[in-house]
């Protein structure tokens, strides 16, 4: 668990990413209407994620939910978290994305955000490397992924 307070974790600059602090998300509780909706606006209609009959007959068992509606749910969750309110640049993109293990609806899940590594950008902005893991209600690691994110640099914020 960190050991600074969340709201020392709000609107960062690059200047203040400390490699190794970690932050933990607020859980949401998933649900069928999630994976559905999901879906729908994907247009990803597997019966793996919408026909609990097929999934019956499955190694799963039940539906599960999108991989890629994990990942989403990653960037949401970490959004709440404001990291980079008002500093965010950009962001450069997801990396070493691996689905671990199934999500079902019912599962609660959280992420855990570690700041792995950062570097100044050529345009005078910095790249900061975060780990991040959704994790379920039993600790387990459902998916792992690095995110990159370019933010303002403190002195280029006048």
């Amino acid at each position: 668990m960190p050991t600074k307070p969340r709201e020392a974790f709000i609107d960062l600059f690059y200047e203040d990413v400390v490699i190794g602090d970690e932050i933990v998300t607020d859980i949401h509780h998933v649900t069928m209407d999630d994976v559905l909706t999901f879906g729908r606006v994907t247009r990803d209609q597997h019966p793996l994620h919408t026909d609990e009959e097929y999934c019956r007959r499955t190694t799963f068992g039940r539906p599960i939910a999108h991989g890629l509606f994990g990942l989403a749910l990653i960037e949401g969750l970490k959004s709440e978290l404001k990291l980079y309110e008002n500093t965010s640049v950009a962001s450069l993109g997801w990396d070493k994305v691996r689905f671990r293990a199934p999500i079902f609806p019912g599962d609660s899940l959280r992420v855990r955000v570690v700041f792995d590594s950062k570097r100044e950008s050529r345009n005078g902005s910095g790249i900061v490397i975060e780990k991040t893991e959704l994790i379920n209600q039993d600790d387990l690691v459902v998916i792992g992924a690095e995110h990159a994110a370019m933010v303002r640099k403190r002195n280029a914020a006048s």
